[in-house]
């Protein structure tokens, strides 16, 4: 269905720059979170869907936002995780076999919030030179001073704690029963398509909410641990700390991906710091520092590791850089079989380029 008429909408920043739009369908709403942007020319629906964006009011760069419709193989999460759309056009039609539903439909059952007809050229500059900020989406465009002091109110992302929002609350399982290999996953925002990936080689997963001790996991006696991605700032998350140091002095492989990456290196001593506007999109270039390969990643992270005080701890060595910004991408720990990436090797961007991460897990547990 396209609307005729639709609400006039705008994004206001924390620091008061305003950027006009209409509301996406009929809705009126408003919306709070951390703006970001994705440079993804497809992949929406997995971008809407991913636990670790959860939080953020997503920017896409794609001029046209909804035009394959949506699907339920494509979700990586059980509903969309973003805490509001912002894009250029808004395709209320689609043109797709696969898909069982307009963008439309799927965003409607989840209560999304979008806006379209934004300069979203204009929005992400500016994001780009002033970084990643709060902002609320609104159709309340004629009360703005009250939607103001509500936005200087809402939390920054830095030290916000988020993984006890997306994560499980009871222990679930995945893959086959009677597969060769068991797997231990700590779940501060897991994505479906990690599980697969699994799941696919032989492996039977648990699932385990992000402040299990790390007793829970060892009691399921598996072969190697896994520790998620997953949203916000990772410092506050000191169980999830505490449990990857039960990993780490397990003996067993350890494998951390984006926000697990960061609880590995929190557990080595390793600090974090926000970044300026993040990395956000299945074009980001990293070089292997083992092969001299180059890869093609996905990665959407606010958040990185200290590089200066990776390369300072004799215990740890660096793997893999991004070689845009020189910023930390993989690190490995010397005399053990523990490694984390900050990108998404399940996203499958290059396409192929960065599976071999979840092969070189499998080797170490056989």
């Amino acid at each position: 269905m396209k609307y005729t008429t639709r609400k006039p909408a705008l994004i206001l920043l924390a620091d008061g720059t305003i950027f006009h739009g209409k509301a996406v369908g009929g809705k009126e709403g408003t919306s709070f979170g951390e703006v970001c942007f994705n440079t993804g020319m497809t992949g929406y629906q997995e971008i809407f869907t991913d636990p670790s964006y959860f939080g953020q009011l997503m920017v896409t760069t794609n001029a046209h936002i909804g035009n394959y419709g949506a699907t339920e193989v494509d979700t990586e999460s059980d509903s969309v995780k973003i805490a509001g759309l912002i894009c250029k056009n808004f395709s209320y039609t689609y043109s797709r076999d696969l898909a069982q539903e307009s963008l439309e439909e799927f965003i409607s059952k989840s209560n999304l919030f979008a806006i379209s007809d934004v300069d979203t050229r204009a929005l992400v500059s500016y994001i780009r030179d002033n970084g990643a900020m709060n902002a609320v989406i609104t159709t309340d465009v004629d009360n703005l001073d009250a939607i103001a002091k509500e936005l200087a109110a809402f939390p920054s992302m830095k030290g916000l704690e988020l993984a006890s929002k997306v994560s499980t609350k009871e222990p679930y399982f995945y893959g086959e029963e009677d597969a060769p290999i068991k797997i231990a996953a700590l779940d501060i925002g897991i994505k479906k398509n990690i599980l697969r990936n699994f799941a696919k080689r032989g492996a039977y997963v648990k699932v385990f909410p992000y402040n299990t001790p790390f007793s829970e996991l060892e009691a399921f006696n598996a072969n190697a641990y896994f520790i998620s991605n997953g949203p916000g700032d990772p410092e506050p998350l000191s169980e999830s700390i505490e449990c990857a140091k039960g990993m780490i002095n397990s003996g067993k492989p350890t494998f951390g991906i984006c926000l697990g990456h960061q609880v590995i290196a929190l557990a080595n001593g390793i600090s974090t710091y926000k970044m300026h506007n993040g990395h956000r999109g299945i074009n980001h270039p990293v070089k292997n520092l083992k092969t001299g390969k180059g890869e093609i990643t996905s990665q959407n992270h606010g958040f990185a590791v200290n590089r200066e005080e990776l390369e300072a701890n004799p215990n740890l060595e660096l793997t893999h850089v991004h070689l845009n910004d020189n910023t930390v991408m993989g690190i490995k720990m010397k005399g053990k079989d523990v490694f984390s990436v900050q990108y998404h090797p399940e996203a499958s961007p290059g396409p192929n380029d960065a599976n071999y991460l979840f092969d070189d897990f499998f080797e170490l547990m056989n």
